[in-house]
Protein backbone atom coordinates (compact mmCIF):
# COMPACT_ATOMS: atom_id res chain seq x y z
CA UNK A 1 0.00 0.00 0.00
CA UNK A 2 1.08 3.38 -0.66
CA UNK A 3 2.27 4.90 2.70
CA UNK A 4 -0.05 6.79 5.02
CA UNK A 5 1.46 10.25 4.59
CA UNK A 6 1.17 10.79 0.92
CA UNK A 7 -1.23 13.14 -0.37
CA UNK A 8 -1.38 13.48 -4.38
CA UNK A 9 -3.51 15.75 -5.65
CA UNK A 10 -3.24 15.14 -9.42
CA UNK A 11 -4.67 12.07 -11.34
CA UNK A 12 -2.33 9.74 -12.88
CA UNK A 13 -1.97 9.94 -16.81
CA UNK A 14 -2.34 6.81 -18.83
CA UNK A 15 -0.04 7.91 -21.36
CA UNK A 16 2.56 7.94 -18.96
CA UNK A 17 2.01 4.76 -17.38
CA UNK A 18 1.83 1.03 -18.19
CA UNK A 19 1.19 -2.23 -16.49
CA UNK A 20 2.98 -5.08 -17.20
CA UNK A 21 4.02 -8.64 -16.28
CA UNK A 22 6.91 -9.08 -14.00
CA UNK A 23 8.80 -12.14 -12.17
CA UNK A 24 7.43 -13.04 -9.15
CA UNK A 25 10.67 -12.74 -7.24
CA UNK A 26 11.42 -9.47 -8.21
CA UNK A 27 7.64 -8.14 -6.92
CA UNK A 28 8.76 -10.18 -3.55
CA UNK A 29 12.03 -8.18 -3.37
CA UNK A 30 10.38 -5.48 -3.97
CA UNK A 31 7.41 -5.97 -1.61
CA UNK A 32 9.98 -6.93 1.31
CA UNK A 33 12.04 -3.50 0.64
CA UNK A 34 8.68 -1.56 1.13
CA UNK A 35 5.34 -3.08 2.09
CA UNK A 36 4.74 -2.46 5.77
CA UNK A 37 4.87 -5.92 6.31
CA UNK A 38 8.18 -6.36 5.41
CA UNK A 39 7.67 -10.24 4.41
CA UNK A 40 6.55 -12.35 1.35
CA UNK A 41 3.23 -13.95 0.67
CA UNK A 42 2.07 -16.20 -1.94
CA UNK A 43 2.94 -15.32 -5.71
CA UNK A 44 1.61 -16.75 -8.21
CA UNK A 45 1.06 -14.01 -10.50
CA UNK A 46 2.63 -10.72 -10.55
CA UNK A 47 2.69 -7.14 -12.11
CA UNK A 48 4.17 -4.00 -12.25
CA UNK A 49 3.21 -0.59 -13.03
CA UNK A 50 5.95 1.15 -14.67
CA UNK A 51 6.55 5.01 -15.44
CA UNK A 52 7.31 5.40 -19.27
CA UNK A 53 10.96 7.02 -20.47
CA UNK A 54 14.23 6.24 -19.52
CA UNK A 55 16.86 4.27 -21.01
CA UNK A 56 15.53 1.26 -20.86
CA UNK A 57 11.63 2.50 -21.77
CA UNK A 58 9.93 2.04 -18.11
CA UNK A 59 10.89 2.90 -14.37
CA UNK A 60 9.20 0.15 -11.86
CA UNK A 61 7.00 1.59 -9.05
CA UNK A 62 5.04 -0.51 -7.32
CA UNK A 63 4.04 -4.50 -7.91
CA UNK A 64 0.70 -5.89 -7.20
CA UNK A 65 0.86 -9.81 -6.19
CA UNK A 66 -1.92 -12.66 -6.85
CA UNK A 67 -1.93 -15.90 -5.10
CA UNK A 68 -3.67 -19.27 -3.70
CA UNK A 69 -2.78 -19.52 0.28
CA UNK A 70 -2.22 -23.02 1.17
CA UNK A 71 -5.12 -22.70 3.56
CA UNK A 72 -8.01 -20.50 3.17
CA UNK A 73 -11.68 -21.46 4.28
CA UNK A 74 -13.37 -18.51 2.11
CA UNK A 75 -11.69 -20.08 -0.98
CA UNK A 76 -14.29 -23.31 -0.62
CA UNK A 77 -17.27 -21.42 0.66
CA UNK A 78 -16.50 -17.84 -1.45
CA UNK A 79 -18.84 -19.34 -4.59
CA UNK A 80 -18.85 -23.30 -3.66
CA UNK A 81 -16.65 -25.40 -4.00
CA UNK A 82 -16.44 -25.47 -7.52
CA UNK A 83 -15.03 -22.48 -7.97
CA UNK A 84 -12.42 -23.07 -5.38
CA UNK A 85 -9.68 -23.12 -8.04
CA UNK A 86 -10.86 -20.24 -10.03
CA UNK A 87 -9.57 -17.91 -7.30
CA UNK A 88 -6.68 -15.61 -6.84
CA UNK A 89 -5.82 -13.34 -3.54
CA UNK A 90 -4.26 -10.11 -3.97
CA UNK A 91 -1.74 -10.57 -1.41
CA UNK A 92 0.16 -7.51 -1.56
CA UNK A 93 0.04 -4.38 -3.00
CA UNK A 94 2.75 -1.60 -2.90
CA UNK A 95 3.11 1.89 -4.86
CA UNK A 96 5.56 4.45 -5.12
CA UNK A 97 4.77 7.26 -2.95
CA UNK A 98 5.50 9.56 -6.60
CA UNK A 99 2.60 7.80 -8.19
CA UNK A 100 -0.45 9.94 -8.56
CA UNK A 101 -3.59 9.38 -6.26
CA UNK A 102 -5.12 6.69 -8.36
CA UNK A 103 -2.07 4.10 -9.44
CA UNK A 104 -3.69 1.78 -7.08
CA UNK A 105 -6.20 1.32 -8.96
CA UNK A 106 -5.13 1.83 -12.05
CA UNK A 107 -2.12 -1.00 -11.47
CA UNK A 108 -5.07 -3.66 -9.49
CA UNK A 109 -8.02 -2.79 -12.63
CA UNK A 110 -5.38 -3.34 -15.10
CA UNK A 111 -3.54 -6.53 -13.77
CA UNK A 112 -6.62 -8.20 -12.99
CA UNK A 113 -7.53 -8.09 -16.86
CA UNK A 114 -4.15 -10.25 -17.80
CA UNK A 115 -4.89 -12.85 -14.71
CA UNK A 116 -5.90 -16.76 -15.63
CA UNK A 117 -8.42 -16.78 -12.81
CA UNK A 118 -11.99 -15.02 -12.44
CA UNK A 119 -12.85 -14.56 -9.00
CA UNK A 120 -10.37 -12.35 -7.24
CA UNK A 121 -10.87 -11.73 -3.21
CA UNK A 122 -8.67 -9.15 -1.07
CA UNK A 123 -8.25 -8.03 2.67
CA UNK A 124 -8.06 -4.68 4.00
CA UNK A 125 -6.36 -4.76 7.51
CA UNK A 126 -8.52 -2.70 10.47
CA UNK A 127 -5.40 -2.79 12.82
CA UNK A 128 -3.69 -0.32 10.16
CA UNK A 129 -6.70 1.87 9.70
CA UNK A 130 -7.13 0.32 6.14
CA UNK A 131 -10.60 0.54 5.15
CA UNK A 132 -10.21 -1.21 1.54
CA UNK A 133 -10.52 2.60 -0.21
CA UNK A 134 -8.49 1.19 -3.35
CA UNK A 135 -11.03 -1.48 -3.90
CA UNK A 136 -13.95 0.15 -3.21
CA UNK A 137 -12.12 3.28 -5.74
CA UNK A 138 -11.99 0.02 -7.96
CA UNK A 139 -15.80 -1.10 -8.02
CA UNK A 140 -15.37 -4.12 -5.86
CA UNK A 141 -17.73 -5.42 -3.60
CA UNK A 142 -17.53 -5.11 0.14
CA UNK A 143 -19.05 -8.57 1.56
CA UNK A 144 -18.16 -8.19 5.15
CA UNK A 145 -15.03 -8.57 7.68
CA UNK A 146 -13.62 -11.87 8.39
CA UNK A 147 -14.69 -13.56 11.74
CA UNK A 148 -12.00 -13.51 14.65
CA UNK A 149 -11.08 -16.93 15.55
CA UNK A 150 -7.66 -16.46 17.34
CA UNK A 151 -5.24 -14.37 18.56
CA UNK A 152 -2.13 -13.41 18.02
CA UNK A 153 1.59 -12.93 20.05
CA UNK A 154 2.36 -9.49 20.71
CA UNK A 155 5.66 -8.15 22.70
CA UNK A 156 5.59 -5.35 25.03
CA UNK A 157 7.01 -1.75 24.07
CA UNK A 158 7.49 -3.38 19.98
CA UNK A 159 5.01 -1.75 17.58
CA UNK A 160 5.44 -4.96 15.36
CA UNK A 161 2.44 -6.67 12.97
CA UNK A 162 1.99 -10.21 14.20
CA UNK A 163 3.55 -12.04 11.52
CA UNK A 164 6.48 -10.09 11.93
CA UNK A 165 6.86 -11.54 14.71
CA UNK A 166 6.51 -15.15 14.19
CA UNK A 167 8.39 -14.42 11.21
CA UNK A 168 11.54 -14.57 13.81
CA UNK A 169 11.36 -18.54 14.03
CA UNK A 170 9.65 -19.32 11.13
CA UNK A 171 10.05 -22.79 10.51
CA UNK A 172 11.35 -23.82 13.79
CA UNK A 173 9.33 -25.53 16.71
CA UNK A 174 7.87 -23.82 20.59
CA UNK A 175 8.37 -20.44 18.51
CA UNK A 176 6.69 -18.67 21.75
CA UNK A 177 9.25 -20.33 24.02
CA UNK A 178 12.20 -18.62 21.67
CA UNK A 179 9.92 -15.49 22.08
CA UNK A 180 10.19 -15.62 25.72
CA UNK A 181 14.00 -16.26 25.73
CA UNK A 182 14.54 -13.30 23.23
CA UNK A 183 12.14 -10.93 25.01
CA UNK A 184 11.21 -12.11 28.16
CA UNK A 185 8.02 -13.53 29.86
CA UNK A 186 6.70 -10.90 31.45
CA UNK A 187 6.79 -9.14 28.07
CA UNK A 188 4.87 -11.53 25.65
CA UNK A 189 1.40 -11.47 25.33
CA UNK A 190 -1.82 -12.55 23.27
CA UNK A 191 -4.34 -9.89 21.69
CA UNK A 192 -7.30 -10.42 19.87
CA UNK A 193 -6.11 -10.76 15.50
CA UNK A 194 -7.34 -8.07 14.10
CA UNK A 195 -10.57 -7.93 11.59
CA UNK A 196 -10.13 -7.25 8.12
CA UNK A 197 -12.33 -5.89 5.47
CA UNK A 198 -13.04 -8.64 2.33
CA UNK A 199 -13.44 -7.53 -1.01
CA UNK A 200 -13.94 -9.30 -4.05
CA UNK A 201 -14.12 -8.51 -7.60
CA UNK A 202 -15.06 -10.19 -10.84
CA UNK A 203 -12.58 -11.01 -13.96
CA UNK A 204 -15.53 -12.25 -16.49
CA UNK A 205 -17.25 -10.72 -19.10
CA UNK A 206 -21.30 -10.00 -18.05
CA UNK A 207 -22.62 -13.37 -18.45
CA UNK A 208 -20.20 -15.17 -16.36
CA UNK A 209 -19.66 -12.36 -14.00
CA UNK A 210 -23.93 -13.10 -13.81
CA UNK A 211 -23.52 -16.58 -13.13
CA UNK A 212 -20.78 -15.94 -10.86
CA UNK A 213 -23.16 -13.26 -8.53
CA UNK A 214 -25.43 -16.52 -8.48
CA UNK A 215 -23.18 -18.56 -6.87
CA UNK A 216 -21.85 -15.74 -4.36
CA UNK A 217 -22.67 -17.23 -0.57
CA UNK A 218 -21.81 -13.66 0.71
CA UNK A 219 -24.15 -10.91 0.99
CA UNK A 220 -22.85 -7.68 -0.87
CA UNK A 221 -22.70 -4.58 1.77
CA UNK A 222 -22.43 -0.84 1.37
CA UNK A 223 -18.61 0.17 1.41
CA UNK A 224 -17.66 1.15 5.26
CA UNK A 225 -16.89 4.92 5.50
CA UNK A 226 -14.91 4.52 8.79
CA UNK A 227 -13.55 2.75 11.76
CA UNK A 228 -14.74 3.13 15.03
CA UNK A 229 -12.33 1.17 17.66
CA UNK A 230 -13.87 0.23 20.61
CA UNK A 231 -12.41 -0.38 24.33
CA UNK A 232 -9.99 -2.86 25.59
CA UNK A 233 -12.16 -5.75 24.62
CA UNK A 234 -11.07 -4.73 21.06
CA UNK A 235 -14.40 -4.59 19.66
CA UNK A 236 -14.47 -2.46 16.32
CA UNK A 237 -17.54 -1.39 14.26
CA UNK A 238 -17.64 0.55 11.01
CA UNK A 239 -20.16 3.14 9.57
Amino acid sequence: MRSQSAEKQEKLSKADYTVEPIETRAALDMVIKNHYLHRVAPCSKAYGIFEKGGFFGGTLKGVVCYGVPAYNPILKSLCGADEMNNIYELTRLWIDDAVPKNGESFLISNSIKKLDKEIIISYADSSMNHLGTVYQSSNWYYIGMNKRHTSDIAIKGLDLHPASITDKFRGQKNRVEKLIEMFGEENIYRRERSLKFRYVVFNANKRRKKELMKKLTYTILPYPKEIEKGDNDGRLTTK
